[in-house]
């Protein structure tokens, strides 16, 4: 019993961080497009981020999704299109206020 209660709160028993997982990229006009699905259980939540290159720095736009799938590949391929109609829909404004990092 206690060692479950300990697993449920963090206590011993286990690594507390996942493994790092491998991400995409694709190129897209002038934006770089990551893939980064999120492993849940069996399945693979839609998740990423817009990167663009503004000098010596790199503007970066995170997203997750509510979108789960059985298969990494078609989370890649609909994380891919979920970016592009994300930079679509946004054009410029996407980074227009200059902040290094935030959700979209």
């Amino acid at each position: 019993m206690a060692s479950f209660f300990s697993k449920l709160f963090g206590r011993g028993g286990g690594s507390a961080t996942p493994a790092k997982a491998v991400e995409e990229t694709e190129a897209y006009n002038d934006l770089l497009l990551v893939a980064a699905p999120i492993q849940e259980g069996g399945q693979y939540r839609l998740a990423g981020r817009i990167e663009k290159r503004d000098g010596e720095r790199v503007l970066t736009r995170t997203f997750i999704r509510a979108d789960l799938f059985s298969s990494r590949d078609d989370t890649v391929a609909s994380t891919f299109r979920k970016a592009k109609q994300i930079a679509d829909q946004h054009g410029a404004s996407l980074f227009s206020d200059g902040v290094d990092s935030r959700q979209v």
